[in-house]
Order: C-alpha cells, then sequence, then structure tokens
C-alpha cells in the first residue's frame, strides 16, 4: 500500500503522516495515523467506510465481499481497531452475515492503550427490529450488539434479543431517525463511530448532514448489473467533501478518504 496524495490532516497524529513522502510504502502505523479520529470530540463522529467498483456498484454477485482486495481488508481491520462502535442498518448485518467484531489480541492491546474498549459494540440500526435472535451477531459475539429499533417494532422479537444478551433501544415513532442514532451513541458514550452501511442508512445520514468522514475504496473491477450506490436517500443531498488522501495497492485498488469541513 503506498501513499499517493496527501491534502491535509485534522489531528495531532496525523500530522507525522504528512511527512510521508509520496509513493512511500506505508507500515500499519502509518495508516493508523492517516486514519486516526479527531482527539477533541464532544459529539459522535461518524466515518462511514465503503467500496465500490470502478463503474459505482456497491456489490458483487449481492454482496460487497465480492469487491474485496487484500488492501481493502487491511484497511477494514484498521478502522474497526480504532473506532468505539461500529454502526450497520439491519440489512446489511443480514446480507454480509455480522457476527461481533473479533479484534486479535495485539489490536485489544492498542485498543486499550488509545483509551477504547478492547473489542468495538457493533450497533445494528433496525426500524421494524428484523434480526434474528439466533443469528451471528448474537450467537458469534463476545461482545453483545446494541439495537435501535422503534417504538413500532414486534415486541416479541426485541424480547427475544434481549434474552439473547442484546442491549435493544427503542425510540419514539416509527422509524429510526438520524437524531434518534445520534443520541443513542450519545448516551452510550460512543464517539469514534465507524458506520459500514448499507446505502439505505448511509443515504439517510448524508442527507441529515450527519457524515463527517467517508472511506471510500475503489475496488479494480468493472462489474455492471443492477446493484445500488453507496448511498440512496428519497431526495439528493449536495454536500461538499475535502479529499484528504488517497492510497493506492499493487493490484489497483484505491483507498480514498473525505472530510465534510466544519
Amino acid at each position: 500500500m503506498q501513499l499517493l496524495h496527501i491534502g491535509t490532516y485534522f489531528t495531532s497524529e496525523q500530522a507525522g503522516a504528512t511527512a510521508l513522502a509520496v509513493g512511500s510504502e506505508l507500515e500499519d502505523d502509518a495508516v493508523r495515523a492517516l486514519y486516526a479520529y479527531p482527539t477533541d470530540l464532544d459529539r459522535p463522529w461518524i466515518r462511514s467506510n465503503f467500496v465500490a467498483s470502478i463503474d459505482g456498484s456497491v456489490t458483487a454477485n449481492g454482496a460487497s465481499a465480492g469487491l474485496g482486495t487484500p488492501a481493502d481488508g487491511r484497511l477494514f481491520a484498521i478502522l474497526r481497531e480504532l473506532c468505539d462502535a461500529v454502526l450497520v442498518g439491519a440489512g446489511t448485518a443480514r446480507a454480509e452475515n455480522y457476527g461481533g467484531a473479533s479484534p486479535s489480541a495485539e489490536e485489544m492491546e492498542r485498543r486499550v492503550a488509545g483509551g477504547l474498549a478492547p473489542i468495538p459494540t457493533i450497533v445494528v440500526v433496525t426500524a421494524s427490529g428484523s434480526i434474528d435472535a439466533d443469528s451471528r451477531l448474537l450467537t458469534d459475539a463476545e461482545v453483545k450488539p446494541v439495537i435501535v429499533t422503534s417504538a413500532s417494532a414486534d415486541g416479541s422479537k426485541n424480547a427475544a434479543l434481549r434474552a439473547a444478551g442484546a442491549t435493544v433501544i427503542e425510540v419514539s415513532g416509527e422509524s429510526v431517525a438520524t437524531s434518534d442514532i445520534l443520541a443513542t451513541l450519545t448516551d452510550l458514550g460512543f464517539q469514534r463511530i465507524l458506520c459500514e452501511g448499507g446505502p439505505g442508512l448511509l443515504g439517510q445520514l448524508v442527507f441529515d448532514g450527519a457524515v463527517d468522514d467517508l472511506c471510500l475504496t475503489i475496488s479494480p473491477k468493472l462489474v455492471a448489473g443492477d446493484a445500488g450506490r453507496i448511498a440512496h436517500s428519497d431526495d439528493a443531498s449536495d454536500t461538499p467533501m475535502q479529499r484528504a488522501h488517497v492510497l493506492g495497492d499493487e493490484d489497483g485498488t484505491l483507498l480514498t478518504r473525505w472530510i465534510r469541513p466544519s
């Protein structure tokens, strides 16, 4: 993985990364510095991580894993290492067969040294409560998930999720608004947030002006088909973003980071 471009930095940790020469090979510590969260947060910072094909497809054969590359997998692990919580929509959790986060012993040591819990919490957004209590989210998770759902969700499903160990938070109304998500994250003490999709959740966050940071991997593939984009909403939202850096791998993968100007 090489540094192809660096625009600016937003934290003291990233200051050292700006000394890297364009074209230099990046060790994991340098990648962590490039993706460090701001250190003076007083609210949840929403970072989203997506992969798309050259022609803009968000999936290949129905899952984003079909677009994965070694560089994307390496960054995926590093981004999870840096966050308090992984935010995901129920549809993506089902499609990608999510389990709990499972960092290595070394990753957990670095997290604790950085002031984080050893394992990030998975936070699932589902207005209908449509998560199975026997899914991997519950059965393959050392840290049980937080489920943010609405008052219209099936009470028996919520009870089953609670019995399986999940923390279920019901918000008022028939949907889960962005303000509900942010309030929940704040109440739980989570500030460094990594949103892993899907397009509906990202589209909602974009439309509501809640995305601070987008990490977009361009997979060196043409896919065609009818797969959608990384973000979808009923109405368009014009959100200017500032390029922070571009990384590249020898297989053609491009890893870009974009920041919403303050």
